[in-house]
């Protein structure tokens, strides 16, 4: 009897996720920040077949990336990532995590203590549409991305991207590729959010490395 094989069908992931996905290398080592429900994790480690390991703040999350079969630990970023040795991973990976951090200078220098290139995605300040919705409305952004009134979101340090560009300027950190995602979550090598990526881009991935690296 032929034995038939069946393929795990992999549910979608956002789209700032996809990017992500699509700059780590298959069969290396992964550190997933602020994992969630393990989704990223769930696809790199099926697809890429990546060691992938999680840590995420909130027990029920953690309970169910365990129970998709997730490598997941409980803990907090800002206090846990010093207690792991250097170089432990290939890339780290903080997905639309880094603004709801007290410290996130800090985080991001633990990051790339840990592992030889970090991946960072986060939502965009200077996008237009929150120019305009703080200029002409007076109000803080809930279209699109900003899905949230402003007393749900866990954001505490909002940042555009040239905010970020800026932060890692000062702290020699080399970028080695940076995504700038359109409101449909596209991303490409022509258009708006891809020439004025702080104006139009209302999501933003970036590879980093260290400068010595």
């Amino acid at each position: 009897m032929t034995e038939i094989q069946v393929s795990r069908r992999l549910p979608a992931i956002r789209a700032d996720l996809q990017r992500i996905a699509e700059m780590v290398t298959p069969g290396s080592r992964v550190l997933d920040i602020g994992c969630g429900d393990g989704g990223l994790l769930d696809y790199l480690v099926h697809e890429k077949e990546v060691d992938g390991r999680g840590i995420e703040i909130r027990q029920e999350r953690v309970h169910l990336c365990v129970s998709r079969g997730l490598s997941v630990i409980q803990g907090d970023a800002e206090t846990d990532l010093k207690d792991y040795p250097a170089q432990s991973f290939d890339y780290v990976v903080l997905s639309q995590t880094l603004q709801a951090m007290h410290t996130p200078k800090e985080v991001l220098l633990q990051m790339l203590r840990i592992s030889r290139r970090a991946i960072v995605s986060f939502h965009n300040f200077g996008y237009w549409r929150v120019r305009f919705d703080l200029l002409l409305r007076g109000h803080m952004p809930t279209g699109g991305a900003f899905n949230r009134p402003w007393y749900e979101t866990t954001n505490i340090h909002n940042c555009t991207i040239r905010d970020f560009v800026d932060l890692c300027h000062a702290l020699d950190i080399v970028t080695e590729k940076q995504i700038s995602l359109d409101h449909a979550g596209r991303a490409g090598r022509s258009g708006r959010a891809h020439f004025f990526p702080n104006l139009f881009g209302e999501q933003a991935v970036f590879l980093l490395r260290r400068k010595s690296s």
